[in-house]
């Protein structure tokens, strides 16, 4: 495959028109891509081995931890070494060498993007680039985003005895797969958006120009890399190269002036080597990109003050969907502001120019608007206008977010009792309120439940003394939830429908939570207090004793059972019970405090009263 690095001497020069590329073609057309088949048979098996991988963890129950670059991100910020990680270092070393291969012949994505324009083209529509100066750096910053700001964060916030690299723990085999991935409504939008749309706005390459924040990284890698596509003294500048590329390079002019490709954009598909009518091009190893400054002469889509409107526009696009909903996952939202970005600024150019056209459709001939530039301006108006929704309930959702996460009263304080109220600060209730007020804001206009805020909401109306309507808001969330998020909704509203007395119903949620995820160990000891107030204590000591033998730093499941062995006269039992509990109680006026709470909601005053009294000792608010 690579030959001698050294461009073989010709009699030929370099300096010939570009037939394909000025119309004359008088070589003939561009022969069929060699190496096109061979590509497409490499991302077909790449596919097919991710489909054998997620069904093998649906047989096995446990599988190789997924094999995607963003799973680095849990070894650089919990020390967490999966096979992402390793992946992804890999590639990246072999892309120092043998530049961007892992693109080109073994991303999923890019298989993704070259079926769209492959399908385009069958209808006779042939994806134009679009070229930005500024929005290129995009995946490169995103990238340090991800991978490098999380050490220079820890830097700065860490203790000084905690080291800035955790330690390495073993996380190559998993059980839970698809922990890190979207759910399938999202995942399906998420192909469309990130393949077919940015293929047929921005070009067979779009979303990898424009949003990968991997390849980010590749193309600074690529910078260095000795292996390259370079060129000898047959070349006749042709343009067959150039014509054939689908990573939108400009080959024939690098490899005139360079004497090989160094645009980083490049991911060696090495169909411009296949179809040189000369054999003039060829993959071999010398000087790297970064020894040579390029000085061709680019065109670009936009004049620079549209190139900053582009980057503000693709800015305040990504903050508005990243997140929405707790389900637009970074590189989605990527795309759609890549692609939102687009229509705004073809947009603009359709109402102020003469003449625009899009692909083989006229937008707009002698200063009138077609038919099919109002529909481009609908589509744009719809894209941005939902883009705008978004922005505003991802607005609300974070401001709720904020003062939910603003209000300081403990969990067990407050679930100790029917009403929390007389805990609550000023601020607290003041938190609760804007918390309340954004939360259903965002609710109100909602395109789809936010399953993660909606426990949120649910919190702040049991707070604010609406016990009732916050069981009906978690019994809302479970429905759409899935596993542990599930479990914790169902215990929560077992916790408050315990509180408000209805023992029944508290039960049966709590038994769902469990069977959702059985290592909730809490929802046992609630659901003990609930059977022990219903009069069924042979059951309730059973569930107490489970909680415990699962886990024996429970101290209320402890106490509890010794409340029950006080309560029969067996004041040995109570009292081991009690010495057990008692090397697992923090030193802490609220715990002691919720403690006696709960064990005088079931009728246990006696020992309830000794950690009033601790509590009072320890805080004087408490007495």
């Amino acid at each position: 495959m690579a030959k001698d690095c050294t461009p073989k001497q010709s009699k030929k020069g370099r300096s010939i028109e570009l037939p394909v590329l000025n119309g004359q073609a008088a070589n003939g057309a561009i022969r069929k891509s060699g190496t096109a088949r061979w590509r497409a048979a490499a991302l077909i098996t790449l596919n097919l081995l991710m489909i054998a991988h997620i069904i093998q963890w649906q047989i096995m129950g446990e599988t190789v931890s997924p094999i995607e670059p963003s799973e680095a991100m849990f070894t650089i910020q919990n020390g967490a070494v999966n096979a992402g990680f390793i992946f992804f270092t890999l590639a990246i070393l072999a892309t120092l060498i043998f530049g961007r291969f892992v693109c080109g012949w073994g991303c999923h994505i890019v298989a993704l993007q070259d079926l769209c324009g492959w399908m385009l083209k069958k209808i006779g529509l042939k994806p134009r680039p679009f070229r930005s100066r500024l929005l290129v750096f995009v995946p490169l910053i995103v990238a340090l985003y991800m991978f490098v700001w999380p050490t220079v964060y820890r830097w700065f916030v860490k203790p000084a005895n905690e080291p800035l690299i955790p330690g390495f723990t073993n996380h190559l085999i998993t059980a839970d797969f698809w922990a890190t991935f979207p759910p399938v409504a999202v995942a399906i939008p998420f192909l469309f958006i990130c393949g077919f749309l940015t293929v047929y706005f921005l070009g067979q390459k779009g979303f990898c120009t424009y949003a990968c924040p991997y390849g980010g990284f590749f193309g600074v890698a690529d910078k260095v890399a000795p292996g390259r596509i370079r060129v000898t003294d047959d070349c006749e500048q042709c343009g067959h190269c150039t014509a054939t590329c689908t990573s939108n390079v400009l080959v024939h002019k690098e490899v005139k002036e360079h004497g090989m490709v160094v645009d980083p954009g490049c991911m060696k598909c090495m169909d411009c080597v296949s179809v040189c009518p000369k054999d003039a091009l060829y993959y071999g190893f010398g000087k790297p990109a970064s020894s040579v400054k390029s000085s061709i002469p680019r065109t670009f889509s936009l004049s620079w003050p549209e190139e900053i409107a582009a980057a503000g526009v693709f800015f305040a696009s990504f903050i508005a969907v990243w997140d929405v909903y707790q389900l637009v996952p970074m590189l989605m939202a990527l795309g759609i502001a890549t692609v939102t970005t687009f229509l705004a600024m073809r947009s603009w150019k359709l109402i102020r120019s003469k003449d625009l056209s899009f692909y083989k459709f006229d937008l707009k001939s002698t200063g009138k608007i077609r038919t099919a530039g109002v529909a481009f301006l609908g589509v744009a108006v719809l894209w941005i206008g939902l883009n705008a929704h978004s922005g505003w309930v991802r607005y609300h959702e974070a401001q709720g977010t904020r003062a939910y996460e603003s209000v300081r009263l403990p969990d067990e304080l407050a679930l100790a009792q029917a009403d929390p109220g007389r805990w609550l600060t000023p601020a607290d209730r003041q938190n609760i309120g804007e918390s309340k007020h954004h939360l259903d804001r965002a609710r109100s206009v909602s395109l789809f439940e936010n399953t993660t805020a909606l426990p949120k909401l649910a919190w702040m109306e049991f707070l604010s003394g609406d016990a009732n309507r916050s069981a009906e808001l978690l019994s809302e969330a479970a429905a759409s939830q899935e596993g542990e998020p599930r479990a914790l909704s169902l215990y929560y509203r077992g916790a408050i429908l315990n509180r408000t007395g209805d023992h029944e119903k508290a039960i049966a949620s709590l038994d769902r939570a469990l069977e959702e995820s059985p290592q909730l160990i809490l929802a046992r000891v609630e659901k003990g207090e609930a059977l022990w107030q219903m009069g069924r204590k042979e059951e309730a000591v059973s569930e107490w004793n489970k909680a415990v033998a699962a886990n024996e730093r429970l101290a209320l499941a402890s106490l509890f059972l010794a409340g029950a062995a006080e309560g029969v006269g067996d004041t040995d039992s109570a009292a081991a019970y009690e010495r057990r509990a008692s090397q697992h109680i923090p030193r802490n006026a609220v715990f002691h405090w919720m403690l006696g709470q709960r064990l005088k909601n079931v009728g246990m005053n006696s020992l309830a009263e000794r950690h009033f009294e601790i509590a009072g000792n320890m805080d004087p608010a408490f007495r």
